[in-house]
């Protein structure tokens, strides 16, 4: 990850492309490194996300094997959509095939269950799109419903909280982001099913991006009376395939399990994507969800138009020469500066905005798409595109298995319930005081 000096904390995080540009030596500024510096990340968020690596983990499977089962632990593995692709191209297999074995290498390292996080991804797109629709109709008496930004990145996040605040945080999207909804999920109901108290399940995402460990220690995804979080470690794709070639595991000799199913036996259920090219497609499905919801339209294709480059796109809805809708989806740190400096002059045309940190999506996270020099691998990043692509596209309004989690987990799609396990909200947050040690990720 490139490093920002010192010196270039005390600048202002919206400028700091801008000013590194200017040196001969500058490199590329990630916004994951914008945020690690700048006194983004507090000594005890430091702290959390350094145990967030193979060595916990490896930590609380040997505390399993121990004779006190009061220390033991159920460990559950919830594993990305888009972290799939990654071991398929590695594993030179299909990502069905791809994701037996590695459910096959973490059952026979001791996790318990494994699961695939894309019902969580499919609530929440559905409570993505039901928000939007509330926001469109209340657009004219509520200055801070439109535009509205997606919640799913957790970068995004940190910089529109940390840097940003009011100008963007009313209007980031309650929903949950997948991650956590999943953590909502094992922690809630899955424990309850097994009749366990959430500290007694050890929750493990595995993730394309790095990001996601700030994500888990938010505060309000964390018990500080059970000292237990919603997801307690986040592992990157390259950390899980690490741990396998630490063990030296031989993919062709691992068993082929299928993923365990969050309320079933586990079964040979083929794998299925949402909408978009590399991440959750929150664009697309919101989109097609409000022209029939909003207008009566049912839109079969979507037609892209590249603004400033592929990161860069927008969507529009039109009707007898009307422009009805039109959305963004806006990806990398450098696209989002330019759509924050339109926004602070008020040139934001856009009723919807979909954020990603990364470049290309959440496909090219980091925790994924490098190589060892640190340099993004093109040709790894296309082949995953490719073999994402290769998946089913299924809209999360046809997944029986989430209308049946609305009513025999939640009580209904508007119940208390769903409110406190499907939402959470965002504001503005003074940045530490103290500044944090440098860290690399």
């Amino acid at each position: 990850m490139s490093e920002i000096t010192i010196e270039k904390r005390k600048e202002k995080c919206e400028n700091c492309t801008k000013q590194l540009g200017k040196r001969q030596d500058a490199q590329p500024v990630l916004l994951s490194a914008c945020l690690s510096c700048d006194r983004c990340v507090s000594d005890e968020e430091s702290q959390r996300i350094s145990q967030q690596n193979l060595q916990e983990i490896n930590r609380v499977l040997n505390l399993n094997k121990r004779c006190d089962a009061s220390k033991h632990k159920v460990v559950v593995v919830s594993v990305s959509p888009q972290s799939l692709p990654f071991f398929a191209v590695k594993f030179h297999l299909d990502i069905p095939q791809a994701a037996q074995k590695v459910c096959g290498f973490l059952k026979s390292i001791g996790v318990h269950h494994v699961f695939d996080t894309t019902v969580a991804a499919g609530f929440s797109i559905l409570e993505s799109q039901k928000e939007f629709v509330q926001r469109h109709k209340r657009r004219h008496h509520d200055s801070h419903a439109l535009p509205m930004f997606t919640s799913s990145c957790p970068g995004w996040i940190r910089y529109a909280e940390r840097v940003l605040g009011s100008l963007v945080t009313p209007h980031i999207c309650r929903a949950k982001s997948p991650q956590q909804i999943m953590g909502s999920l094992v922690k809630d109901f899955f424990t309850q099913q097994q009749k366990l108290s959430p500290d007694k399940v050890y929750h493990v995402v595995v993730a394309p991006c790095f990001d996601k460990k700030l994500e888990a220690i938010r505060e309000e995804f964390c018990s500080s009376l059970l000292e237990t979080c919603d997801v307690d470690c986040v592992l990157t794709s390259g950390e899980v395939l690490c741990m396998m070639e630490q063990r030296g595991v031989i993919v062709e000799d691992l068993e082929s399990v299928p993923l365990d199913h969050i309320f079933r036996e586990a079964d040979e259920t083929c794998l299925v994507r949402h909408k978009g090219r590399s991440s959750e497609g929150y664009m697309e499905h919101i989109f097609q969800h409000a022209a029939k919801e909003l207008f009566g339209l049912d839109i079969e294709e979507i037609v892209y138009k590249t603004h400033r480059n592929r990161d860069f796109q927008e969507v529009s809805l039109e009707r007898d020469g009307e422009t009805l809708l039109q959305f963004a989806a806006v990806y990398g740190f450098r696209n989002i500066q330019t759509l924050v400096h339109r926004m602070r002059k008020g040139r934001v045309p856009y009723q919807l905005v979909e954020v990603l940190s990364c470049p290309g999506g959440c496909l090219n996270g980091r925790g994924q798409s490098e190589d060892q020099a640190g340099r993004v691998d093109k040709a790894l990043v296309q082949q995953m595109e490719e073999a994402y692509s290769s998946l089913p596209v299924r809209l999360p309004e046809m997944s029986s298995d989430i209308q049946q989690l609305y009513q025999d987990w939640l009580e209904g799609g508007d119940s208390p319930h769903a409110l406190q396990a499907l939402h959470t909200q965002y504001s503005h947050q003074e940045k530490p005081h103290r500044l944090p040690p440098d860290i690399q990720w």
